[in-house]
């Protein structure tokens, strides 16, 4: 078949819609262009299920993609695929390191911290019922951010006074329009705070996450232990996964129900459930559109008769694919009472979020006590005319402008 012209993929995420289409009409697999490095963009379910559980398929760089060397000197998105956790280990390492980090966020884990996340969600919303009747207020700002920041704050141990600061770095992680410069200069930002949390839990340790990892890391002489560059990117990788992929989905959710009534319908009538609202939101607008990078360790043949070849880079295109037609009938509208909301919002494989369930708990109690407190709440635009994140990655708005209450009359 002839060559199809390479796919250039909008940093600022303009009509992230109509490129999703566009990748699923390419085929099951195209290659693109994402802010210049040129990878396959995969955003057929059956094809990329397949290249996720595939040992043929390695998230190492390092190990796997020649380019890596010249790519992570110039790359804006270089954070992405240099760091040593386990979001960019293979095989063996994959393994240890996913182990070491499995128990502090385990379904049993998430539960336990059931009370803490309803506590903190109540918290949020009487700060909200101060305002005067008929006063508008961004959602994303007072409500789908503090959440997931103070409940991963306090399981990391990041003080509260610090969370400001580790946000506004961690929000540049995911921002795509940003010059290589300017992402390098976040990133020692970043690095910098990190260094500096570790300080700190070092010199006084608490029950948190990163006390017991630093204590594993100083404690352990077996060789399982997190190296240097492996404790600081495992922090990283927590705190920044930990808030800004959640905050999406509440973002998603809110944005969804206020300006469909229909749906909000649903739950209050019970024809639905909240974690049916959750699970359709991760369908329908998953909190990651395009995670890069994965790699070729051989040539992948294709179902159009092309080939993925060994070394090239592969991009996992999730809402592309939560959306493809042969996966769910009528895929672009919005159902919380559709049977099947199977998806790829946390991944599938070996790398399936370890997240998933106190994202879940967030989200489904964030919605829930929202509308419970506030049901007469409405957004003051139209969905289509809120600006989206300038992100091929992260899947949320600049804000979220809502009336919480119908203005006092008289």
């Amino acid at each position: 078949m002839p060559e199809q012209r390479i796919l250039v993929l909008d940093p600022t995420a303009s009509d992230p819609d109509a490129e999703h289409r566009a990748l699923r009409g390419r085929g099951a697999a195209t290659q693109v262009d994402i802010l210049g490095v040129r990878a396959w963009s995969v955003s057929d379910p059956v094809l990329l299920k397949q290249l996720l559980t595939s040992k043929e398929v390695s998230k190492d760089g390092r190990a796997h993609w020649p380019a890596f060397a010249e790519t992570v000197t110039t790359w804006p998105l270089a954070l992405w695929i240099a760091v040593e956790n386990m979001f960019t280990a293979y095989g063996a390492d994959h393994s240890r390191l996913r182990r070491m980090i499995a128990p502090a966020l385990s379904a049993r884990r998430a539960a336990a911290l059931r009370d803490d996340v309803e506590g903190i969600v109540t918290g949020i919303l009487d700060d909200l019922g101060t305002l005067p009747d008929g006063a508008t207020v961004d959602l994303r700002e007072r409500l789908a951010y503090p959440l997931p920041i103070a409940v991963i704050g306090k399981l990391m141990g990041v003080p509260s006074d610090r969370r400001a600061e580790f946000r506004a770095v961690v929000d540049n992680v995911f921002a795509t329009h940003l010059t290589a410069e300017e992402q390098a200069a976040n990133t020692a930002a970043l690095y910098g705070l990190m260094d500096g949390l570790i300080q700190v839990k070092r010199a006084e340790p608490g029950e948190d996450m990163t006390s017991l990892l630093i204590a594993s890391r100083d404690d352990e002489g077996d060789g399982s232990a997190l190296g240097d560059a492996e404790l600081r990117d495992t922090l990283l990788l927590m705190i920044s996964a930990g808030y800004e992929t959640t905050a999406n989905v509440i973002d998603q959710a809110l944005t969804t129900l206020l300006s469909d009534p229909r749906q909000l319908a649903h739950v209050r009538e019970g024809r639905c459930t909240w974690q049916d609202v959750v699970e359709e939101t991760l369908r329908h607008q998953p909190a990651v559109k395009h995670l890069p990078l994965r790699y070729a360790r051989t040539d992948i043949p294709l179902p159009d008769g092309q080939r993925i070849r060994a070394g090239e880079a592969i991009l996992a295109s999730y809402a592309a694919a939560n959306r493809h037609p042969d996966w769910h009938p009528d895929a672009d509208r919005f159902d919380a009472t559709r049977p099947g909301k199977d998806h790829l919002a946390f991944g599938h494989g070996v790398h399936f979020c370890l997240g998933a369930p106190l994202a879940r708990l967030e989200v489904a109690t964030a919605l829930r006590l929202f509308f419970e407190r506030f049901p007469d709440a409405r957004l003051t635009t139209e969905r289509d005319a809120l600006e989206r994140l300038p992100s091929l990655i992260s899947n949320g708005h600049a804000s979220v402008p809502v009336r919480l209450r119908p203005a006092a009359s008289g």
